[in-house]
């Protein structure tokens, strides 16, 4: 039986989705419906740590999925983890909070959110490519002038396709085990399982939970809840 990670309180799952810039590595995507603060700090941990990992990125930005931008957005578990994360050795890496749009945008390498939203934003991005794939292959069945276009611009749209193939982006991984387990995709093929094993191996050579409890080792003041008490009980006017 694979159990938590010392100092991990929740696992989350973590994919690797593309965007304008490159890849993304997103979580959680449905692990954890409800987050608190400290859920949310673990799962930027761990994301830098699958992006140092698996993408290769040195020093990962991070960016926690928000409503807005400003600093006074969103609910209180998003403020608090945001602090925490400014006061971490992640603080150089910690971008601030990103919008809906910054995910494909590629802002940052790593979006951190709770399970809920995380899988509703995960497949809402499933439904528009869908979508626009549909829509395209309607555009370019409408006319004979429309399949002559299609016939010039068909290396550029190939090469896209391959650039967004579900196959390369195979493999669910839950990260926060003491262990590796990726959960490849049951209608996949070869080329996709292959993809998932990639994954777990990248994680295995690079030391994956070897990064966590690194950084985790650094960060228990923060985790534990004591300096961010500390800074509310200064804030508070004496009446």
């Amino acid at each position: 039986m694979v159990k938590t990670l010392p100092g991990i309180s929740r696992p989350a799952m973590a994919a690797i989705s593309p965007t304008v810039k490159g890849d993304v590595v997103m979580l959680d995507l449905g692990a954890n419906v409800v987050c608190d603060w400290r859920n949310l700090v673990e799962f930027a941990v761990m994301g830098e740590a699958f992006a140092k990992s698996v993408l290769g990125l040195p020093a990962p930005t991070i960016g926690l999925l928000n409503i807005g931008s400003e600093e006074l957005k969103g609910d209180e578990k998003l403020r608090v983890a945001a602090e925490t994360l400014r006061e971490s050795p992640l603080a150089a890496q910690f971008h601030g909070f990103v919008e809906g749009h910054d995910i494909t945008a590629g802002t940052t390498d790593v979006v951190v959110t709770d399970g809920f939203t995380g899988n509703v934003a995960l497949k809402t991005g499933e439904g528009v490519l869908k979508m626009a794939t549909t829509l395209l292959r309607r555009v370019f069945q409408s006319s004979v002038l429309a399949k002559i276009g299609y016939m010039l611009v068909r290396p550029g749209l190939e090469r896209m396709k391959e650039w967004l193939d579900p196959r390369r982006y195979n493999g669910a991984v839950f990260v926060g085990l003491n262990g590796v387990v990726v959960k490849s995709h049951g209608g996949t093929d070869a080329e996709g399982f292959a993809a998932a094993v990639d994954v777990a191996m990248d994680m295995v050579t690079h030391g994956f939970n070897d990064s966590i409890r690194e950084r985790l080792s650094h960060m228990g003041a923060l985790l534990s809840g004591q300096k961010v008490t500390e800074e509310r009980e200064v804030a508070v006017p004496v009446s």
